[in-house]
């Protein structure tokens, strides 16, 4: 009979999240190793869209194993939320977390943590930043060390892996109605902060970019492929605004485009492999590793990223254009519960990132050598079928104790002989 597996994740929505439960899920549905029962959460306001059931037979288990209540507890429970919603709820408890994006994790999250048997993170970085972080307890009219709260559990890496019959060089028939022939490409969230402040520093790139190709012919356009939480049109029109905020001190700036709203992962694809499309980058201060990234590496297009975290494992500074800078303190726009303005992240060198932009243009068809490798090396090691692997590797090297219960026993007496008075 097979061990009952409770799986709490974000597994419908339109989030970071939501594609790693997706994906942990079907590995450990194509392990078929339990009896797979599924408990869905939210992720913040994202959207609860992402699933297909009428044309996925994948989504249509997901659904029929959705369940709100055991009848008894679960032999292993897996939780892929931020540590500190983890919870025992199995007599196996094992956290999955994309980890951290600064220097130093919450105290929370180490608390989270080591209410678990394992953890599972994402990347070298998210680890090695997990394990370092220490908080020490001290006596508050003495001064002296009463305590030092550092996680205790063990963590793994499991890295994220790319579908490879979603995630692949091809030809695209998708309609890109740009006018210019080359094409810089940005995925991800444009989250709070100042300018120079948010997560992504997407405004920094805009600029960037403006200073890069602020004059001259035959300039390349910059799409955003961005979003907050929701994909509203009153959302659109505040991102629209504050990229003419930040280009209006340009007398001709080049094009930048807003690509706003849900695409299919066949578009995302489509859109990877535009013949426009040449180069994917970003200047983000902090990955827990980093998913477009890989996924655009796919393409065997260049990516320029920033020289620091979690995408470090899959972008390798010889087959990747991997931009300088130096760690800067959180700002308090851009912090938050997880985010501590106390922690540090990484801020690209600007002058060198115009540089860069420039010569990736120029020189494009040397880089493409590289990136060719790159997406080699990536489809060997960076698959899903890879991640199954793993992950099977780290299910069968689980030690559970089995629950001890109390059985009822019928207590037997010996017979005893009479014994005679003499």
């Amino acid at each position: 009979m097979k061990r009952t597996l409770l799986f709490r994740g974000p597994i419908k929505t339109l989030s970071g999240y939501g594609s790693h439960s997706r994906d942990v899920l079907k590995s450990l549905y194509d392990l078929d190793l339990f009896d797979i029962k599924i408990d869905s959460c939210n992720w913040g306001n994202t959207p609860m869209t992402a699933l297909d059931p009428e044309n996925d037979l994948f989504h249509q288990w997901v659904e029929s194993s959705i369940v709100t209540s055991l009848d008894e507890q679960p032999e292993i429970y897996v939780q892929v939320t931020v540590p500190n919603e983890f919870q025992r709820k199995g007599k196996y408890n094992i956290g999955i977390t994309a980890g951290i994006e600064t220097t130093a994790a919450p105290k929370s999250w180490v608390d989270g943590i080591n209410r678990m048997d394992k953890v599972i993170t994402t990347s070298t970085f998210s680890r090695d930043v997990l394990l370092q972080t220490v908080y020490n307890e001290t006596d508050k009219v003495t001064g002296k060390l009463i305590k030092q709260h550092r996680i205790t559990t063990p963590i793994e890496i499991l890295h994220e892996g790319v579908d490879l019959s979603t995630y692949y060089k091809t030809e695209s028939d998708l309609e890109l109605n740009i006018e210019e022939d080359f094409a810089f490409l940005f995925v991800g969230h444009w989250l709070k902060g100042d300018i120079g402040q948010d997560r992504k520093d997407v405004g920094m790139l805009i600029k960037c970019f403006c200073e890069s190709f602020k004059e001259g012919e035959d300039r390349p356009a910059l799409i955003l492929k961005t979003s907050g939480a929701t994909f509203s049109i009153k959302q659109r029109e505040y991102f629209r605004k504050k990229i003419q905020q930040i280009t209006q001190s340009y007398s001709n700036p080049p094009s930048i485009y807003l690509l706003f709203g849900q695409l299919t992962d066949k578009e995302m694809n489509d859109l990877y492999n535009h013949p426009k499309v040449k180069t994917m980058v970003t200047l983000t201060k902090g990955e827990g590793f980093g998913r477009p990234l890989l996924e655009f590496s796919m393409s065997g297009k260049p990516v320029i990223a920033s020289n620091w975290s979690g995408h470090k494992d899959f972008l390798p500074m010889n087959k990747a254009v991997l931009l300088g800078g130096k760690l800067t303190e959180v700002h308090e726009s851009a912090s938050d519960d997880f985010i501590m303005k106390s922690s540090k992240w990484f801020t690209a060198n600007y002058n060198e990132v115009v540089e860069v932009l420039k010569v990736v243009k120029e020189e494009y068809d040397d880089f493409l050598e590289r990136s060719e490798e790159l997406r080699e090396d990536n489809m060997k090691s960076f698959s899903l079928e890879k991640t199954t692997e793993d992950l099977k590797m780290i299910f069968e090297g689980l030690s559970i104790k089995e629950e001890i219960k109390p059985t009822k026993t019928k207590l037997v007496l010996p017979e005893l002989k009479k014994v005679e008075k003499e």
